[in-house]
């Protein structure tokens, strides 16, 4: 064996004794030096909403949009992506987030900070009277399983070989296991929305009324408005956005260069 590869063998596999030295180093303020970056520059949140409109005609999706936001909340800086994408079922420019991100990230002068065009989470809305999914929407949420991390919306889904997110992994502790299923329990999310408040008991809230009364939208009793925002930003932002580029977004990449490889190596066996 090589000099070099014993001695880092050695390292790798030599007990670690934990030590705590008298005179206060200072090296736990890594932490707060690791967040300070971050937190200056901010961070980006990306979600794609697929949707129907059941009252009125459904336009066409023939290229993606996002809007943006910037949302401050005690000195942090998030930027909401919202993709909306309705109407799926028509034809989509071929370039997807994900592509771009690796093509810039493979660029020989790539910039320092990429910006993140991948989709940490797809929210995938369908009509409540509709007795199971129909058979385009479980071929797209396969396909979708692929690349980004997508909620449970039917039992069904469980039968047609989807891994649905959230997922456990080997590096959960009980309590984020414990989390996880406490969210599987609740999917799907049976979530009323509103644009306006209206007052209810003379207090300004955010509603719907109807026939039957008034929803407030932030009663759990009324919706699961209230669990899904909670479920995207309170417990689970981080693990999406690590999840997004750990697994959905490496496998991309693997298959893609892969797919590189052998298109480069075609033309080599033609000429032989």
């Amino acid at each position: 064996m090589p000099p070099s590869l014993y001695l880092f063998f050695t390292i790798a596999t030599a007990a670690v004794n934990e030590i705590r030295p008298p005179p206060y180093g200072g090296f736990d303020s890594i932490t707060r030096q690791i967040e300070y970056k971050p937190l200056k520059r901010g961070f980006q949140f990306n979600v794609a909403v697929g949707r129907f409109e059941y009252d009125e005609p459904v336009r066409q999706t023939t290229e993606i949009q996002a809007v943006s936001h910037v949302v401050v909340e005690n000195g942090v800086r998030l930027r909401p992506n919202i993709v909306d994408t309705p109407g799926y079922g028509d034809q989509i420019s071929n370039e997807v987030p994900a592509s771009a991100y690796l093509w810039k990230e493979l660029t020989a002068m790539r910039d320092k900070h990429i910006q993140d065009t991948r989709i940490h989470c797809c929210l995938f809305f369908i009509n409540p009277t509709e007795p199971s999914l129909r058979s385009i929407d479980i071929i797209v949420m396969k396909k979708l399983c692929e690349v980004v991390n997508v909620n449970n919306i039917r039992t069904e889904m469980k039968y047609n070989n989807t891994r649905l997110y959230p997922l456990d992994t080997d590096e959960n502790d009980p309590e984020e296991l414990a989390l996880n299923e406490t969210i599987r329990n609740i999917i799907p999310f049976a979530v009323v929305g509103s644009e306006r408040n209206v007052l209810i008991d003379g207090k300004p809230v955010r509603g719907r009324k109807n026939k039957w009364g008034v929803i407030n939208v932030e009663d759990e009793t009324h919706c699961e408005f209230v669990h899904l925002r909670n479920f995207l930003t309170r417990t689970h932002l981080q693990d999406l956005i690590e999840t997004t580029a750990q697994i959905h977004c490496e496998a991309f990449r693997s298959k893609q260069l892969l797919a590189l490889k052998d298109a480069s190596a075609r033309p080599a066996q033609g000429s032989a």
